[in-house]
């Protein structure tokens, strides 16, 4: 009863509230029964790759979880080149320009406009930059005042981790078994190859296999064999089928938890670097918008409108 009242109130529920309460807190206080909390701290899990619920926000959480019921998910033919390809192609026909391993050294003001330094010697010149990474990048690149704003930023982030065994089998011993989410352990299995994106070869899968790492420190071989005896469970003979394998013991998901002790999302910076006029910041990690891709993505439209709007304050 409780698990009916709970999932059937979840569209209407407010994350305002929580956004200063722990995932932790919140089930403590809002659930009664112990079950019920293992299962919304799985459906958590779930939608933010999040297992710290100690630190993370619970109106974050709440919000994530939220847009995983009602929007769902997409996956996108050929993965995430596929949007790599399109952006770049977009990006070309625009008239840009497209640096393949070019390392940025440095972004400094110089004359009324900002240089990035690169690591062969040769230097951009632009109005507005945009830094595209991880607060950690961010610190690096800039120097002074904003530097030492973006190493706070730094310092504050508790990056969020997984352990991931990839696999790319000839064929799936049990084709109906397809997900699998752990409610007493923090683990995840999904055939992304059977969603409608092309994924895989006719009659091969892709397979992925999660634990959700909680900030602590984890043994990743214990890791590794936990995630092996999952797919013993839910894909008996799947060591037979096997053409190809990766595991990421540590692999970075979003690179700042949002946390309760920071007020959430709200607690996050915005795009705009104070102190630089013209450098912004976008990622997982900035903005009060989402989480993970929905982060990212909502922070650099909110950056690119914040570029727009400078330079049409210039041009008037």
């Amino acid at each position: 009863l409780e698990t009916a009242r709970l999932l059937g109130g979840l569209a209407r529920m407010d994350g305002a509230p929580l956004q200063r309460l722990s995932v932790r807190e919140w089930l403590a206080r809002d659930v009664h029964q112990p079950a019920v909390r293992q299962l919304l701290a799985a459906f958590v899990r779930l939608t933010s790759y999040s297992a710290d619920h100690e630190r993370m926000s619970a109106g974050a959480a709440l919000r994530q979880v939220q847009a995983g019921v009602g929007a769902g998910v997409n996956y996108l033919d050929a993965g995430w080149q596929g949007l790599i390809d399109g952006l770049r192609a977009v990006l070309t026909a625009a008239g840009g320009r497209v640096l393949i391993g070019a390392r940025a050294d440095a972004v400094c003001a110089a004359d009324g406009a900002w240089q990035v330094r690169l690591g062969g010697g040769e230097t951009l010149v632009a109005a507005a930059v945009v830094i595209a990474a991880g607060p950690d990048t961010a610190a690096t690149l800039l120097d002074g005042a904003t530097g030492a704003t973006a190493r706070g930023w730094q310092q504050a982030a508790t990056p969020v981790r997984a352990a991931c065994l990839d696999l790319g089998l000839t064929r799936l011993p049990r084709p109906r078994a397809l997900f699998a989410l752990g409610v007493d352990r923090p683990l995840y299995l999904s055939v992304h190859s059977a969603a409608a994106a092309d994924l895989a070869p006719s009659g091969a899968a892709m397979v992925h296999v999660l634990k959700y790492l909680d900030g602590d420190g984890s043994d990743a071989r214990a890791d590794e064999h936990e995630l092996e005896r999952l797919l013993d469970l839910i894909q008996p003979g799947w060591r037979a089928c096997v053409a190809a394998r990766r595991f990421l013991p540590n692999m970075l998901v979003a690179h700042a938890l949002p946390a309760a002790a920071a007020g959430g999302l709200a607690g996050r910076p915005g795009p705009a670097v104070p102190g630089a006029d013209g450098v912004y910041v976008a990622g997982d990690w900035v903005g009060g918008e989402g989480l993970l891709a929905d982060a990212s993505l909502a922070s650099a439209r909110q950056a690119a409108a914040l570029i727009a709007a400078r330079r049409s304050a210039a041009a008037a």
